[in-house]
């Protein structure tokens, strides 16, 4: 099926969930009921020859990707919900948080030195948006303006915690962090001299 509808995701997990609730499925099982309206626009943009990394939240990017319905439903019955993937279809996911977005950014990267018209798409949770890896790989993407696009899916939460509260943004004196400036004497590695150009 090419054109996923809202009610053509849900069902699917509905499904999911019945297999699940029927001990069927003996692993671990992430559920996206409420976004497929967000994901169904975003992979309008998505095109066959492109990248797709998820989530162990990726029953809905596998569908949404060009992966077959029966095949990703075989695949979680195989207890593989979180570490689906799928060579022909350009998908990969890592039940790891974090764990798809340097391997992204490495396709990413051989993507623009192959000079190849494709794009990687990687797709994270609001809790992981918070992490270095996901920082430094965003940073580095711009710095060498590679053909990727980090989606972050936002529901608000770090497991079952809110995820303000597990990643309190807060001034830095009330976060019993002290700061000072200086200037490094040494390089980044060994003792070599600073030239001046």
């Amino acid at each position: 099926m090419d054109n996923w509808t809202k009610q053509d995701l849900i069902e699917f997990e509905d499904e999911i969930k019945e297999l699940y609730l029927g001990a069927k499925i003996r692993s671990p099982v992430h559920f996206a009921k409420g976004n497929e309206v967000q994901l169904i626009d975003i992979f309008k943009k998505v095109k066959k020859e492109d990248w797709v990394f998820s989530t162990h939240r990726s029953h809905y990017h596998a569908l949404l990707k060009g992966i077959p319905r029966e095949k990703v439903k075989q695949e979680i019955l195989e207890n593989k919900s979180i570490h689906m993937n799928s060579r022909e279809h350009r998908f990969f996911t890592s039940a790891i948080v974090g764990g798809v977005l340097p391997i992204a950014l490495g396709v990413a990267m051989g993507i623009k030195r192959k000079m190849k018209n494709e794009k990687v798409w990687v797709f994270v949770g609001d809790m992981c948006a918070e992490m270095g890896v996901f920082h430094e790989c965003v940073k580095y993407a711009k710095g060498h303006d590679l053909p990727i696009n980090f989606v972050v899916e936002d529901n608000g939460l770090s497991v079952e915690t809110p995820t303000q509260k597990v990643w309190t943004s807060c001034s830095e004196d009330k976060c019993n962090i002290i700061r000072y400036k200086y200037f490094r004497e040494y390089p980044h590695h060994g003792c070599g001299q600073w030239v001046s150009f």
